[in-house]
């Protein structure tokens, strides 16, 4: 149903007429607006982490990463995170890759979009305002139908100049609630940005720390294969000696060569793990960096700040995603009921026409029209109901999905929690097993220099130390990535910026 009025003269605009619409309209836009009005979620964080208090220090072991790790409830981490692991390459690295890495470029444009959207909707707050001109040659067929000119003349130039204004009148707010929807949306970009940032620099943090374990690792098994090599050459003398049997020279051949084929799987973890690298740093395969990451050129940070369960909502970049996205849906809630209810325009038009371009604003050539139309939809199948409840529906599950990013983020923080505490005593213990397993190594092999033991008894004391000192390795690496992963769960520190204007702040003080 469509109803409107619309009045049309010749001589001056009724400007007092379009000034009463205008501000009559104002007026309605300044009104409440349907629909629910956005209110940030409440979440009950309780006061810890974890069901049973952890220890407020982590146990220390003798070996580089072995330090004891102090937590710091209520601290507050530094926007560059990173950098408390005291590794200038590492540093360096995060900024190439800040600069570079192509996800971080397209949520940046994700985020212009987003703000040039809201931007181009919070258009419709205002008047549109349209300007036209059209010169015309027309003849008339004045032996059938009336000339159109009080001239008669059949043949003639038209020109017409008109200024059109059109309003649409937010009269229940469904203007409003899609703007504030974009903006919702825009928001949610930006957090996606600082994700994405926070994301990019945990990698190449977590890259640098699974090089430098791969490389000991490597440095670890080339280092044992040198004791096998050098226990087989002494084999090899006393099998010629008549001192051993050959079966006991061609079982630690075995072993050597056992040794020597872990090393390939080593290297080409390696290999890949610097290619992953390269690609954090928006290069190709063959632009490698050129650092090079050791477990003995990183410091692990000894004071852990640990934010409060209740600042965590503020500071996870994807619960604030979640959040926005949250607000979106809630508006658009009332978008869709505002489509239900009547719609307003109002119209304004003046112009002139006349067969000379001097002569178009002219006594007699002036025309306006005033005028406004209300719209209501009585039947469309039921699609406006439809969509309605499709938006209500929508925001339920914007609300599932922030609940789900909400447990998550906490789950990473217990997660994160566990690991250090359990993986410094997991250190500790594989400190003591190389510890123990190399001084049984020794023992058996001075016991078989005397005949003493057998030689299957030296091949398992060989075995279960190389088997150690991996495993000691791994377990230094998992601390620095267990602080790594924590700094990551607590969000990073992005908030702690010198200024907080989206990807424009981000890009700036990662730089």
């Amino acid at each position: 149903m469509r109803l409107g009025s619309r009045t049309t003269g010749r001589g001056a605009v009724p400007a007092a007429a379009l000034r009463g619409a205008m501000a009559f309209g104002a007026a309605l836009v300044a009104s409440c607006a349907v629909g629910p009005d956005f209110e940030r979620p409440k979440t009950d964080a309780g006061d810890r982490y974890a069901r049973t208090a952890l220890p407020a220090e982590t146990v220390a072991a003798p070996v580089d990463g072995g330090a004891a790790q102090r937590l710091q409830p209520g601290g507050d981490l530094p926007a560059d995170w990173w950098t408390a692991f005291h590794s200038p390459a590492l540093d360096d690295l995060v900024r190439q890759a800040c600069r570079a890495n192509p996800n971080v470029q397209a949520a940046q444009a994700a985020l212009r979009q987003a703000q040039q959207l809201a931007a181009a909707q919070r258009g419709t707050f205002y008047p549109t305002v349209q300007a036209s001109f059209a010169p015309t040659r027309q003849q008339n067929a004045v032996g059938t139908l009336s000339p159109t000119l009080s001239s008669g003349a059949p043949v003639y130039n038209l020109y017409t100049a008109q200024l059109a204004v059109g309003y649409d009148l937010d009269l229940f707010g469904g203007g409003r609630r899609q703007v504030e929807s974009l903006v919702a949306q825009a928001e949610q970009q930006r957090f996606i940005l600082e994700a994405t940032y926070l994301t990019l620099t945990s990698n190449v943090v977590a890259a640098a720390i699974q090089e430098a374990s791969l490389r000991a690792q490597i440095d670890a098994t080339q280092r044992i294969l040198a004791i096998d090599e050098e226990q087989l050459g002494i084999m090899r003398r006393e099998n010629e000696l008549g001192a051993i049997a050959v079966s006991d020279v061609t079982a630690q051949e075995a072993a050597v060569a056992q040794a020597a084929a872990t090393l390939p799987g080593l290297r080409r973890q390696l290999a890949i793990q610097r290619d992953q690298l390269t690609a954090l740093l928006g290069r190709l395969p063959a632009q490698e960096p050129d650092e090079i990451f050791d477990l003995s050129h990183l410091d692990l940070p000894v004071q852990v700040p640990l934010s409060l369960p209740s600042r965590l909502v503020e500071q996870r970049p994807d619960i604030r995603a979640a959040e926005a996205q949250m607000h979106a849906a809630s508006a658009q809630v009332g978008v869709a009921i505002a489509n239900l209810l009547p719609q307003v325009s109002l119209a304004a038009s003046y112009g002139g026409t006349a067969t000379r371009v001097g002569e178009m604003f002219s006594s007699g050539n002036l025309f306006w029209s005033v005028g406004a139309s209300l719209t209501q939809t009585l039947f469309a199948g039921g699609a406006l109901v439809h969509r309605k409840q499709a938006a209500v529906d929508a925001l339920d599950q914007a609300g599932a999905q922030y609940r789900a990013a909400v447990i998550a983020a906490f789950q990473n923080v217990a997660d994160s929690l566990h690991a250090l505490v359990f993986d410094a005593e997991a250190l500790k213990a594989d400190v003591e097993a190389e510890r123990a397993t190399g001084q049984s190594l020794d023992y058996a092999r001075k016991a078989h220099e005397l005949g003493a033991v057998s030689y299957l008894a030296l091949l398992n004391a060989e075995q279960a130390y190389q088997q150690a000192v991996i495993a000691r390795v791994q377990a230094q690496a998992n601390r620095y990535a267990d602080t790594a992963a924590l700094f990551q769960a607590l969000g990073g520190g992005w908030w702690n910026r010198a200024s907080d204007a989206g990807e424009s702040s981000s890009a700036a003080t990662i730089e």
